[in-house]
């Protein structure tokens, strides 16, 4: 049964220093238990970004190229290597107190960073079920992939085979047990943005999206609702959705303000986990 409860706040399309600061302001007001637990859902216009882990010869494309694309770059302090953000692709940032999500792990009462990772990775798995896409974990990496089918000959035959590509990244940074920054979904985003990078470091492995799966279009409202039902499901929490901003922060609705009493602190260093 749901005991905790998720708000969940839709921002549209903002730019990424925009959503750096709110982050930062909405962290600090869930370390004093000034607000619950919250999900921010939203675009971003076209970035780069480079995480704690971050190789500047990832990003490929020369500052004039990234001019005329319109895409800025920012350092951040995720965990991951550099990754591309922008329109049609869907931004999930959980603003979450580790303290009060219950563990699965029977060594530990309350979510560890790992755990997380691979909660908000199972989040995206039923979310592209949800539209007919298998999607999967691939050992030794972080992040969502897919089989993505293609054609070959070999010996006078034609087999088809699947390579995996990366239909979501993530990348989380963990800091007195509340997390901030999360994960990206592509779901309608123009692919050749990724040619400027080398996605997460991987040479390996394409980039896709539910588009190219499915060979259409996806509203993008259905996938919005879509991932914060999978939230809930995956969080054992009910999930909230908001107006604005003012409503999260309690000034027109009766949202859980404090955490329970009886948690356990987390003592140590920030953490930033990838990809």
């Amino acid at each position: 049964m749901a005991n905790n409860l998720i708000s969940v706040l839709q921002l549209g399309t903002i730019d990424y220093s925009s959503g750096l600061r709110l982050q930062e302001k909405l962290v600090a007001l869930r370390k004093d238990g000034r607000i619950g637990d919250a999900l921010l859902l939203l675009e971003h216009t076209p970035v780069i970004t480079l995480g704690r882990n971050a190789k500047s010869a990832n990003v490929l494309a020369s500052p004039d190229t990234l001019v005329q694309r319109g895409v800025e770059v920012f350092e951040c302090n995720r965990g991951g290597d550099v990754t591309f953000h922008g329109p049609g692709q869907l931004v999930a940032y959980p603003i979450f107190d580790l303290r009060g999500v219950h563990s699965e792990n029977a060594s530990r009462k309350t979510l560890g960073a790992v755990d997380y990772v691979r909660r908000l990775e199972e989040v995206l798995i039923r979310t592209c079920a949800d539209f007919g896409i298998p999607a999967k974990r691939i050992p030794g990496l972080t992040g969502v992939w897919t089989d993505h089918p293609s054609l070959s000959s070999s010996a006078g035959s034609r087999d088809l085979l699947f390579s995996e590509a990366k239909i979501a990244a993530l990348g989380v940074h963990i800091s007195r047990g509340v997390t901030s920054h999360g994960l990206a979904l592509n779901v309608n985003t123009d692919l050749s943005f990724f040619d400027l990078i080398v996605p997460c470091g991987i040479t390996s492995k394409p980039v896709t999206s539910m588009q190219k799966e499915l060979s259409r279009t996806i509203p993008m409202q259905e996938v919005a609702h879509a991932l914060s039902r999978n939230f809930g499901s995956v969080f054992h929490s009910q999930t909230l959705w908001l107006d604005s901003l003012d409503a999260l922060l309690g000034n027109s609705l009766g949202v859980p303000m404090r955490p329970p009493q009886n948690l356990r602190q987390l003592h140590g260093e920030d953490e930033s986990f990838q990809v």
